[in-house]
């Protein structure tokens, strides 16, 4: 809060020095060529989408297991997304599934790290130099998070962090893209501020003779210096924010273990270091003896929150009534975690006691368990 009202204070309150130094943290850490912050994850992936001129006839490849934002553009841009099936317990889509779907048609593939675990890129990486597909990796809930062998997610290829409310770190709204493409890199941040040559902090660097020019046209996604600060100041705290989420999910792992028909998500084997933006569980009816929309009902009755990240894209309204718009096939795994996924509390700022509030009264509505209890 102090960082952003000295930025009010300061005189330069759009994207000026606190942007800059914003994603010169993220260059540092990840070891990227270039970061560009912008208003929201959506933003970054609608110009990647453009600037890779993703557009009519073009296939992207992407699971329908995440939010809705990617899947919107890539329909809007004119491409058709093409849906994968997910691993039942990671909710992250398989190398075969991916493979199986590319065709002459296919322009990028869209990798989702759910819920703050790394799906196992490398043999996507590879498919993609072998047919000359990009690779743009969905990391919305994965800053922070560490792949099996050390390589932080981001560092390496193209990837694109959301700094929304909700997510490990926040600016209030806002969004990084970041890659080791310089180029590719440039075309972004060009297209972030109208398409101009250098955008308002160079021009107040370098003066305003002669004046910027629009290269090409582009997009008014230039992140706020407030916003940028915020972030900029919990980015600092990230390795904390993420010790703080660990811990938690392990005292939840613990203690719902004992609890039928509550199923954690399983361990990501590409994964070293879990962010856990989220701490989602299946309820299985089945087992439970409450189905997910009594369940989660029950929760909030006992004044505990809970969320869906998230219903398959491909069960909105406007999907179903447009199935020329998108192609996928045995979506089983999918369709099954998407009646069943609810989103459990969790937050840096919970203690041991938060977390016990939540599994007793999760005790407390599943039937299943008093009957264990009993």
């Amino acid at each position: 809060m102090a960082a952003v009202a000295d930025t009010l204070r300061s005189g330069w309150i759009t994207t000026g020095a606190g942007c800059a130094e914003f994603e010169e943290a993220f260059c540092e850490r990840l070891g990227c060529e270039e970061a560009v912050a912008v208003t929201s994850g959506t933003a970054a992936m609608h110009l990647a989408l453009h600037a890779l001129k993703i557009g009519h006839g073009d296939e992207v490849i992407t699971p329908s297991m995440t939010w809705v934002s990617t899947v919107n553009l890539i329909v809007m841009r004119g491409a058709t997304p093409v849906f994968v099936d997910v691993d039942k317990d990671t909710l992250m889509m398989t190398p075969e599934a991916v493979s199986a779907a590319i065709t002459k048609r296919t322009k990028a593939i869209i990798p989702v790290d759910f819920a703050g675990a790394a799906i196992d890129i490398a043999p996507l990486r590879k498919m993609g130099a072998q047919h000359g597909i990009t690779i743009i990796e969905d990391a919305a809930h994965a800053i922070g998070t560490i792949r099996t062998g050390g390589e932080e997610v981001g560092s390496v290829g193209t990837a694109i962090f959301s700094l929304h409310p909700i997510k490990t770190i926040t600016s209030g709204e806002g969004g990084v893209l970041v890659t080791d493409d310089v180029e590719f890199g440039a075309t972004i941040r060009r297209l972030r501020f109208h398409g101009l040559g250098v955008d308002a902090w160079q021009r107040g660097q370098q003066g305003r003779s002669p004046q910027a020019e629009v290269l090409e046209p582009g997009f008014k996604y230039n992140l706020p210096d407030m916003n940028a600060v915020l972030g900029r100041s919990q980015f600092s705290r990230l390795d904390e924010l993420i010790e703080k989420r660990t811990k938690l999910v392990a005292q939840y792992r613990e203690r719902l273990a004992g609890i039928p028909g509550i199923v954690p998500l399983g361990d990501a084997n590409a994964t070293n270091r879990h962010s856990w933006h989220l701490f989602i569980v299946r309820v299985d009816q089945d087992t439970a003896g409450i189905n997910r929309t009594d369940f989660m009902s029950a929760l909030k009755a006992q004044n505990i929150g809970s969320g869906i990240h998230f219903r398959a894209v491909h069960t909105h309204a406007w999907f179903r009534d447009h199935p020329a718009a998108w192609r996928g096939n045995d979506l089983l795994n999918t369709e099954w975690n998407s009646d069943r996924i609810c989103s459990l509390p969790l937050f840096p700022a919970m203690s041991e006691s938060d977390v016990d509030d939540v599994v007793n009264a999760v005790m407390h509505v599943v039937p299943a368990a008093t009957e264990v209890r009993a």
